[in-house]
């Protein structure tokens, strides 16, 4: 505990000009402790509006660790965030179970509200899914689309809870649209858009990927051999001005399988043909075994194949309480202008 104890303050103390600005941006959400790179591999502590989030990936905490943690934190912001504890090192980590370290107050479990880049978030400690509302360490993307996205139409791919939409609307899109395969993720979605009531409203479409761009793409859709295809909506084709791409490592359906290390090009080609001829393709890989620069080629020589070559790229690294000693952070971000 008195290594974990030091680690903790020494992450606390090298966030305090980045929590200035991000308090004074509009920004209450944020990684207060990235165990894996400060000292405590997997263990993540999160700040979500007035709700501390601790999460352990491969140990659990003991009570007074847990403890240690929060009272820890909650001095050094001064603030009295209510805390939620899910160990994700064992199964179903959505369930109480008996120890009180897994018990928090009633209050920590009800619907909450975060704030980033002065626009209002949903927060829930527990629900359906695993993962928090809100990924933070995309904050960078969300904020690069609210600065650049004025007057453009924009898809947003894998939309989750739809933060990316949600700032393509507060920076003046002429259009947003948020599509996802989960009908609850669209659900918070639209709860993100019902908690910012000045933003116009944005666009819903729940749908698998791959029938969805392949149509936006002006390409055919077919079913694996012996398989029948599935309902699906019907979507006219079309390209974007602004398109972010962003999937998760692995996800099957009897439309086709993602996989972001071995076959990316997939998910790529069809985000790229939906993109407008002099528009902006933001795509994302989360895995920490690819590399940057391999992938980054594999990436620019997909786009060269399909006669799309991008003429700018930019890499958006993760925020400062995402750090990275090796420069090579599990989230990896290319910005690409056609």
């Amino acid at each position: 505990m008195p290594s974990l104890n030091q680690a903790l303050r020494a992450a606390l103390l090298n966030r305090d000009r980045l929590l200035g600005e991000l308090h004074a941006q509009g920004t209450d959400c944020y990684r207060l402790f990235h165990g894996s790179q400060e000292g405590a591999g997997g263990l993540t502590v999160d700040r979500y509006g007035p709700q501390l989030m601790v999460q352990s990936f491969h140990q659990s905490l003991s009570n007074d660790e847990l403890m240690m943690v929060a009272e820890q934190c909650r001095a050094h912001l001064d603030l009295p965030l209510l805390l939620v504890y899910n160990d994700r090192s064992r199964s179903n980590s959505r369930v109480d179970r008996t120890d009180s370290v897994y018990q928090p107050e009633a209050a920590a479990l009800e619907d909450m509200v975060g704030r980033e880049w002065d626009l209002n978030y949903r927060v829930r400690g527990r629900h359906a899914g695993q993962d928090p509302l809100l990924f933070l360490d995309l904050r960078n993307a969300r904020g690069w689309v609210k600065q650049h996205s004025a007057g453009k139409t924009v898809l947003n791919l894998f939309a989750y809870t739809c933060g990316v939409g949600l700032c393509a609307a507060a920076g003046g899109a002429q259009e947003v649209v948020n599509l996802d395969f989960a009908e609850g993720n669209l659900a918070v979605g639209k709860e993100n858009g019902l908690l910012n009531p000045q933003l116009p409203a944005m666009q819903f479409v729940q749908s698998d990927y791959f029938p969805a761009i392949r149509q936006l793409a002006g390409l055919s859709i077919s079913a694996r051999r012996g398989q029948k295809l599935p309902h699906y909506p019907r979507l006219q084709q079309r390209q974007f001005d602004l398109v972010l791409l962003d999937p998760p490592a692995w996800a099957k359906s009897a439309f086709g399988t993602v996989d972001l290390l071995r076959d990316y090009q997939s998910l790529l080609k069809p985000a790229i043909l939906a993109t407008a001829e002099d528009g902006v393709l933001i795509c994302c890989n989360n895995l920490a075994k690819v590399a940057m620069d391999d992938w980054r080629e594999q990436v620019l020589r997909c786009a060269d194949k399909l006669g799309r070559p991008v003429r700018q790229w930019q890499v958006l690294p993760p925020a400062a309480d995402f750090p990275s000693h090796d420069g090579q952070p599990p989230l990896k971000t290319l910005i690409l202008q056609f």
